[in-house]
């Protein structure tokens, strides 16, 4: 292990299923490692119709991974595919050093990232379900480790514990999880309340969404080239140009095949978004498997229930590519680099278009002595316009409200 590194050998097979995306996926493999501090030394790869149910590689290439691992000194074998209990016991017994698969890696680097107290709950949550079948047979081998990728989180000592335990560690979370997520109900619910609204970002993962975020709010949130950069759910007050005030929320970035004891274990995080206005979904525009981000995504949103939301796509990254040769592929979409100011105003543009067409239109009459009320229109809806009429000593204001807002409930009564 040198500079602080471990020495990693990534394996994956391609199979008729994972043709089309096996060497993006393999490059992703790569990014994740180094994400999780590990240097990549060796790749192997091998084409068979499916996985082996042995050894996923079959015995030969078996033979040749122990002599790439002796030659290259490797801590550890990361398989770009998800283990079996029993897979992952024989691969460690021939190889002799850890193995890991793609779902324990992310699940690492989850561990890395998370700082709010909810953060290391899901995490701890998502490791222990997964590990936990995966116990019987690794207790010898886990007594060696010195820590490292894949041993984040629970720790040593929680894995060599006895099922009994886990499982009680397991309903213990699950519990402290239960009363954040009511918390965050009751803070969701009283933004609700207050006419506020509510813009959610997602995307895939390291597609510029916390870069975003710091370009219209001035945040200051973690924001790097790293996947995963950003775990832990973050809900900032946006004020925009016209005085209206909303939040955006910046959520943890979606990856294909995602573990799914990952989305299980954020399901609270990703409540947050359930209940946006408007989602933001944040594509890399210069990503070579741009397509199969938007798929993935789009997809993971479907099977969370959040279809019924309306989303602007925003193509980032816009500096990477040559304008003429990007084709957008999801509507209504705007293309922006989050680096130039100028988009930022093209941005704001286009989310408040959207909005308009989200919102209800309303026209008010406010009396002259009723400052506070003009106060609170301009904070909580677009307002178009607001012309003094001397003649009644008050103020005519048109713009656009929440649909249950008390500002279109005051247009239905003055009607009626």
């Amino acid at each position: 292990m040198e500079n602080g590194k471990e020495r990693v050998i990534l394996v994956g097979v391609e199979t008729e299923a994972n043709t089309r995306q096996f060497d993006y996926s393999m490059q992703e493999l790569k990014k994740l490692t180094e994400t999780a501090q590990g240097e990549v030394v060796f790749c192997l790869t091998q084409k068979r119709p499916r996985v082996d149910r042995q050894t996923v590689i079959g015995k030969g290439k078996l033979e040749e991974l122990i002599n790439f691992s002796d030659a290259h000194e490797a801590d550890l074998v990361i398989f770009n595919h998800e283990l079996t209990p029993r897979q992952n016991q024989q691969l460690a017994e021939a190889l002799g050093i850890r193995v890991i698969d793609r779902v324990q890696l992310i699940l690492d680097i989850f561990a890395l990232r998370a700082r709010s107290k909810e953060g290391k709950l899901q995490v701890e949550l998502a490791q222990l379900n997964y590990l936990l079948p995966r116990l019987v047979g690794q207790g010898l081998h886990l007594s060696r480790l010195g820590g490292g990728i894949g041993t984040r989180g629970p720790g040593e000592t929680k894995l060599e514990s006895d099922r009994r335990h886990i499982r009680n560690k397991i309903t213990i979370i699950k519990r402290e999880l239960k009363e954040v997520a009511a918390h965050r109900e009751r803070s969701r619910q009283k933004r609700q309340n207050a006419d506020v609204f509510q813009i959610g970002l997602v995307g895939y993962t390291n597609a510029g969404k916390s870069t975003i975020i710091n370009m219209l709010t001035a945040a200051k949130t973690y924001s790097e080239d790293q996947l995963f950069a950003t775990l832990d759910p973050l809900t900032k007050k946006w004020q925009m140009p016209n005085g209206m005030e909303v939040t955006i929320t910046d959520t943890v970035g979606f990856i294909q095949d995602l573990p799914t004891q990952l989305i299980e274990a954020f399901q609270s995080t990703l409540e947050e978004s359930r209940e946006m206005d408007l989602l933001l979904h944040v594509v890399d525009a210069s990503a070579p498997n741009r397509l199969q981000h938007e798929q993935t995504v789009t997809g993971l949103l479907d099977d969370l229930d959040f279809e019924n939301i309306p989303v602007l796509t925003v193509y980032n990254k816009a500096d990477l590519i040559m304008e003429d040769d990007f084709t957008p592929t999801l509507f209504p979409s705007v293309l922006i680099s989050a680096k130039n100011s100028q988009d930022k105003e093209m941005l704001i543009g286009r989310i408040r278009e959207k909005m308009m067409e989200l919102l209800i239109p309303y026209e008010l009459e406010i009396a002259v002595d009723q400052g506070q009320l003009l106060s609170e229109l301009k904070r909580h809806t677009i307002l178009l316009s607001e012309e003094f009429a001397e003649e009644e000593n008050s103020y005519k204001v048109r713009g656009f409200a929440k649909k249950d807002s008390k500002w279109v409930r005051r247009q239905e009564n003055e009607l009626d």
